[in-house]
């Protein structure tokens, strides 16, 4: 039997769930057969399939911590939906042959582009009409794929906007041979809708969530938005504040010069490079620049590089069959342990300057026999532009950095008081809205109490007790969201709040405040009496304050606290330092100018004390605090005072204009911040 048939009844026994032995029998029988001068064929698609078996065995211990959180994230969702297929949902699966593969037979990042594009592309069937790809977020790469391995992609469309939508992506491997599973990597794409001959733009039908992951996305689809819409202004608010430093390895005489990494190549866009639409495949438009960018670094490194993250990069126009692309890369700047590599790609046209199509940033690593980084040998930059591109990596470097570090799609591993800094704000505002809307959005809430239509839930989650109160009061959303984002006015409805001062006001969104609580060391913990008391040590609390409209039909406002720290406000003598990890309140508009108010907080020991007997069923203090915010909202519910004074925020039913006002306006307040 010849090679070609003895790998196509290995995949058929793959495909059919056989086992682990049986397929490593199999293997093992052909390969004792084999004789390389009668079969030279043989021995090249034997040889990779043996490589793989030996890379899964390599790595296995490397996945057990991946095979775990993807197991309990099933656990999650377990039970929701069932039987319920999500109508955007697209699955692909591919096994990785050798012609996928580059020099250490594992999957070319080029190649899975290709393929997540092609999947996500499928997406598009919600919008009905063609759409064509404006975005990905950054990609991290976490593990590499061998020869003979599985990848298994899954896309859905998270969240439509007016003319725009989210699509997340997720990528696995599957190991046929161990019968495992682990993450590789996940993404977010947005994708445009084109206009209709008329001239006439496309609205997309609304998504509805159905699951509580689904809902956790929708909700935090439009922070990520948010956080798209800024990005380049961030980098430049970096720049132009000067924190970023000169490197000392300008002056090294030791160090590569830029310009030995420059490459260029050209390719000729064939109809096989494009979609239905006669354009060229994002995926392979960016398979491209991962080749030069790959040729780039193994130029500095002199070595055979592995590609780690590729930042957040926008398509900037389109490109069409018969297009001849010019590509350039070349090494901005070399750290430690990595390099970043700048891509461009543009369409090179007959007359006039070359139409750009896009821009990406790469992030290498050399790994030794032991898969460690190893040291890179220092860049000098190009004179002129080589020292912009040069200051603005290492201002991406500290991006990607706060967004590793504080956007996180797990709170618990983010440390509570992040260090507050104005040139991470986007992020901690990110995160704590995110936060919040995850919180809310979980379906396991069990009713621990209820007196007069005032409802108190619990969730316990692994170590975690959070806990929920929420009752409906007759006062219009919008005003009660202008009522309660006033924190300074806390202390006169909530018995847990002794003083609240505005520390800085970041931008019309985002506030910083010092809270000071009462202590609960004397009374009864929770009880009226004890939060009177003031006796032993006072707590305070400084908390990043971040308020959202809503972003569509049927978004509750947001108001959400998290702990930062301050250099400015250390703690002090007399103070028992308290932090926050998730709390907040979220109102929906009901019915007749009613709203739905819900307070949520992820109790941290120091939050515990005061909520601990209500939980237990030994008191009713939450029920007392929220009819003081019910009475003081009902009190206030036709004064305009605050309302001018917290903007007159509005809710709006589309999502195009007024989030980009709100973008724009952070924007503005970003470059003008101070503290």
């Amino acid at each position: 039997m010849t090679a070609k048939s003895s790998h196509r009844e290995l995949t058929v026994s793959s495909s059919g769930r056989f086992s682990r032995h049986l397929c490593i029998t199999r293997l093992t029988d052909r390969g004792r057969g084999l004789n390389c001068s009668e079969d030279p064929e043989s021995l090249v698609w034997f040889q990779p399939l043996t490589n793989a078996l030996k890379m899964s065995s390599r790595v296995s211990g490397h996945l057990e911590k991946a095979e775990e959180e993807e197991e309990e994230e099933d656990e999650e969702g377990e039970g929701e939906g069932e039987g319920r297929v999500n109508p955007t949902e697209v699955k692909m699966s591919q096994i990785v042959m050798p012609c996928h593969s580059n020099h250490q037979q594992e999957l070319s990042v080029g190649q899975l582009l290709k393929w997540i594009d092609s999947c996500v592309c499928v997406s598009e069937r919600h919008a009905g009409c063609p759409c064509v790809t404006a975005s990905m977020d950054d990609i991290h790469f976490e593990h590499t794929i061998s020869v003979g391995q599985v990848v298994n992609i899954k896309a859905k469309v998270n969240r439509a906007f007016n003319t725009s939508m989210e699509v997340g992506v997720q990528v696995s491997c599957e190991d046929l041979f161990l019968d495992r599973h682990w993450r590789v990597c996940h993404a977010y794409a947005t994708f445009v809708t084109q206009r209709k001959n008329t001239g006439q733009k496309v609205i997309l039908k609304p998504i509805v969530p159905h699951t509580e992951k689904e809902q956790v996305e929708y909700s935090v689809a439009a922070e990520r938005r948010r956080v798209r819409m800024l990005h380049d202004d961030i980098i430049k608010d970096l720049l132009s504040h000067g924190s970023v430093l000169q490197a000392d390895s300008w002056a090294v005489g030791s160090a590569v010069a830029a310009e030995k990494t420059k490459v260029e190549s050209v390719e000729l866009v064939l109809p096989p490079h494009a979609n239905h639409q006669v354009n060229t495949f994002g995926g392979q438009i960016m398979a491209w620049m991962v080749n030069v960018a790959t040729i780039a670094a193994s130029r500095l490194s002199q070595a055979h590089p592995t590609l780690r993250t590729i930042d957040m990069f926008t398509f900037r126009g389109p490109s069409q069959v018969g297009d001849r692309l010019l590509l350039r890369a070349i090494v901005n700047n070399a750290f430690k342990n990595s390099m970043e590599v700048g891509v461009r790609a543009e369409a090179d046209q007959e007359e006039g300057p070359n139409r750009h199509i896009n821009s990406a940033f790469m992030t290498f690593e050399v790994l030794d026999t032991h898969r460690k980084p190893c040291t890179l040998p220092r860049i000098r930059p190009e004179p002129l532009e080589g020292g912009r591109r040069f200051q603005e990596a290492i201002a991406r470097k500290k991006i990607r950095l706060d967004r590793k570090y504080i956007i996180s799609r797990k709170q618990g591993e983010v440390p509570l008081s992040v260090p507050w800094d104005p040139r991470n704000q986007v992020y901690l505002s990110y995160n704590n809205v995110s936060a919040l809307k995850m919180l809310a959005a979980r379906n396991n809430w069990r009713l621990s109490s209820e007196k007069d239509k005032v409802r108190l839930y619990t969730m316990e989650q692994k170590s975690t007790l959070s806990f929920r109160v929420e009752s409906e009061v007759d006062v219009p959303a919008h005003r009660a969201f202008c009522l309660l984002a006033e924190l300074s006015n806390r202390p006169s409805w909530d018995i847990h709040y002794q003083k609240c001062e505005l520390i800085h006001q970041v931008d019309d969104d985002d506030f910083l405040y010092r809270v000071v609580t009462p202590s609960v060391s004397h009374g009864a913990v929770g009880s009226q009496t004890s939060a009177h008391q003031g006796e032993g040590i006072l707590q305070d609390f400084i908390l990043l304050a971040s308020k959202r409209k809503p972003c569509g039909s049927g978004d509750p406002y947001v108001i959400a606290l998290r702990s930062v720290s301050l250099p400015t406000y250390p703690p002090t003598e007399g103070y028992n330092r308290g932090e926050v990890l998730c709390a907040g309140f979220t109102i929906l508009e009901t019915r007749n100018n009613m709203s739905l108010i819900s307070y949520y907080n992820q109790a941290s020991p120091e939050v515990l004390p005061y909520i601990s007997t209500d939980i237990a069923g030994l008191s009713s203090s939450f029920y007392h605090n929220f009819c003081s915010c019910s009475q003081y909202l009902t009190r206030n519910r036709l004064q305009s005072a605050s309302e001018v004074q917290t903007g007159q925020y509005q809710a709006t039913n589309t999502d195009g204009p007024a989030c980009d006002i709100e973008a724009d306006n952070l924007s503005v307040a970003l470059r003008s911040t101070q503290l």
